[in-house]
């Protein structure tokens, strides 16, 4: 059973920062792509980050130059770094791995930016 920790989540005032981590029980270096969505209350989960097996990275249009997606293959872990948190960027965010092996999710971590 492979699974996804998300963490590092929280409130936190406009113009902050949060730094999210998604820890997996398997290997991350074989997968195609490490991915951060995320879903704002009442809306569809969008995608937000990808990297991908060689490190190439991509961003939606919203969080380019706020938003850094990195990973570390050691310690099976995909980080989001996030900055200059705006109010439109509340919702909950998922980490999925990208296979093959398969595609896993993790459970989400909340994070919530006031005004």
């Amino acid at each position: 059973q492979v699974q996804l920790v998300e963490s590092g989540g929280g409130l936190v005032q406009a113009g902050g920062s949060l730094r999210l981590s998604c820890a997996a029980s398997i290997s991350i270096s074989s997968f195609e792509a490490l991915v951060w969505y995320r879903q704002a209350p009442g809306k569809q989960r969008e995608w937000v980050a990808t990297i991908t097996k060689s490190s190439y990275v991509n961003y939606v249009d919203s969080v380019k130059g706020r938003f850094t997606i990195s990973k570390d293959n050691a310690k099976n872990t995909v980080y989001l770094q996030m900055n200059s948190l705006k109010p439109e960027d509340t919702g909950v965010y998922y980490c999925k791995l990208t296979g093959p092996p398969g595609n896993y999710w993790g459970q989400g971590t909340q994070v919530s930016v006031s005004s």
